[in-house]
């Protein structure tokens, strides 16, 4: 996968995020999330890249995390990301691929270490 960011241009971080990359000359894929959302594939294989578990990426303060009881341990990844995908604000933001890694701009240098 090309160097890829998904990304909430109404985010502060997603902003900052973003221009670092530009920043240093790279031109990343941008990946509007909220209003095109990764397949559960393109999902798992993020948290894979970033070594975590869909909790791990779920922003919990959102109404349908809190709505949907996401807090309950009888619930698989599986659902979890299926819930994220079809819940996009659930998903951390900004999040940063590169290849066979990946890297949430919180705070933005943090992506710097995948570069």
């Amino acid at each position: 996968m090309a160097l890829t960011i998904y990304h909430n241009p109404r985010c502060t971080k997603s902003r900052q995020t973003l221009a670092l990359l530009e920043g240093r000359g790279l031109n990343p894929r941008i990946v509007h999330y909220l209003e095109t959302p990764p397949s559960s594939a393109e999902l798992a294989n993020i948290l894979k890249a970033l070594g975590a578990e869909p909790r791990d990426i779920m922003r919990k303060k959102e109404a349908p995390y809190k709505d949907l009881r996401l807090n309950r341990s009888d619930l698989t990844n599986d659902v979890l990301i299926e819930l994220m995908v079809g819940n996009p604000t659930l998903i951390e933001r900004p999040i940063v691929v590169n290849d066979d890694k990946a890297a949430i701009g919180r705070p933005p240098e943090a992506v710097l270490e995948i570069l």
